[in-house]
């Protein structure tokens, strides 16, 4: 039996196949504009007298009990060699936790009790503990989220365009009215990203 042959066998036996990598997070062509359009608006604004102060960001992360922190939302930057290995207990409890952060103050961390964040547990957050304080301390503000999944919830979106029409920024639709739509496959470089 040749050796051409054997691999034949062997691949139908053991069903191996070729497979492509497909990068989820890499800009598209059409994006590129689109994220040059919201830098250059971001840019424009933060010109403007007062912008700055008014915007609050905002972001979830999610801990594991026993260290393990989610990877591709954090970034670590070090000047020791990165390539250290670490054990962590598979399915570990984990804790999602929101936080926003204004030119003056630090909101949360706000602890969800479930274990994924949906739009209605994140529209609850909103609505019952982070939006009475913003309307306690900050008369104006402008408030930033990112594209995550329950961001884009349509009770989030009507709840952000009724309280603050014009005045939030996030993953929209036509019918919504942000101040800027958070542009497709960001990295989402926010001051919680690096501060918190």
């Amino acid at each position: 039996m040749s050796q051409s042959s054997v691999w034949r066998i062997l691949r139908k036996r053991l069903r191996v196949k070729g497979y492509r990598l497909q990068l989820l997070q890499a800009l598209n062509p059409q994006d590129h504009n689109l994220h040059l359009c919201f830098c250059l608006d971001f840019q424009q604004r933060l010109l403007e007298e007062g912008f700055a102060e008014k915007l609050v960001f905002s972001d979830e992360a999610k801990f594991h009990v026993c260290g393990k922190v989610n990877r591709h939302n954090v970034r670590i930057w070090s000047t020791e060699y990165p390539h250290v290995t670490i054990e962590y207990v598979r399915d570990s409890p984990k804790m999602n936790v929101f936080c926003a952060v204004s030119s003056c103050k630090v909101y949360g961390p706000f602890f969800f009790a479930e274990t994924t964040v949906t739009g209605i547990t994140y529209l609850d957050m909103l609505q019952l503990w982070l939006m009475p304080q913003f309307q306690e301390d900050i008369v104006d503000f402008i408030f930033q989220q990112d594209r995550a999944p329950p961001h884009y919830h349509l009770g989030v979106r009507a709840h952000l365009n009724a309280i603050l029409p014009g005045r939030w920024i996030g993953r929209a639709s036509h019918n919504d009215s942000p101040l800027l739509p958070w542009p497709p496959r960001s990295p989402d470089p926010t001051p919680c990203n690096f501060f918190l």
